[in-house]
């Protein structure tokens, strides 16, 4: 992160630029990662903070950006009503301007698609992930079932796509690897009778092994639990 300031007359106004830079500079000691300061590279028409973050190659981008504006307000005359608007006239002081705040999160919303589908090489977070989770039958006489956990996981707010088409149960589960869905549930006949789900997990691909079976309403609490937290790791609790 980055403070960038300026002291270039605006429209007569410097002192007005230079005191706001020093007042970012001021709450930017409350942040506790890194920040420098960036003497004069601040905007024609005042200082900016810049998030500057860095893609797969190490290259930098400047994404997130909060800049103040003191150009705009004085083009048109902009000018507000105060509490204390009256004993300002009688002092025969003027109406208090505002100041214009462009802010800007993402930043270019595509260049900070592309950075942070990068980072994660695909394998997106859970709770960022378009696909969340793939319900997989081991036979044909267990598609209702599976349709059933999707339906289930879907009314809760969660990505689920069911693969009821007719390649094998390997194939179907390595397909859902390569798409690389955070989590697989497998039902069959077990998982009918008990009303669960067997739950694999993306991030460990090529377990051959029969993995850990979860009733369907711990494991809807599971994963809703995963999504609300916004953890990196994928991982249920």
């Amino acid at each position: 992160m980055s403070l960038e300031s300026s002291i270039a007359e605006i429209f007569g106004k410097s002192c007005k630029s230079e005191i706001s830079g020093n007042s970012f500079g001021s709450h930017c000691t409350y942040y506790p990662g890194k920040w420098e300061l960036n003497p004069g590279d601040g905007a024609f028409y005042g200082p900016k903070i810049d998030v500057t973050i860095r893609d797969a190659l190490r290259r930098p981008f400047q994404c997130a950006t909060i800049q103040l504006d003191f150009q705009l307000p004085e083009r048109f005359n902009l000018k507000y009503r105060s509490a204390d608007e009256a004993a300002a006239a009688d002092a025969g002081k003027p109406p208090p301007r505002p100041v214009m705040i462009h802010r800007a999160i993402l930043g270019s919303l595509e260049r900070f698609i592309a950075v942070i589908t990068e980072h994660f090489a695909g394998k997106w977070p859970f709770w960022l992930s378009p696909r969340q989770v793939l319900v997989v039958p081991v036979a044909a006489p267990y598609r209702e079932y599976a349709s059933e956990v999707a339906d289930k996981l879907s009314i809760l707010g969660l990505y689920v796509d069911v693969d009821n088409g007719e390649n094998t149960l390997p194939k179907k589960i390595r397909n859902g690897e390569i798409a690389q869905y955070n989590f697989i549930l497998v039902v069959g006949q077990d998982e009918l009778d008990s009303r669960s789900v067997n739950v694999r997990n993306r991030d460990d691909v090529g377990t051959k092994a029969r993995t850990e079976t979860l009733p369907l309403d711990v494991i809807a609490e599971k994963l809703l639990a995963l999504k609300t937290s916004r953890s990196l790791h994928n991982k249920l609790q």
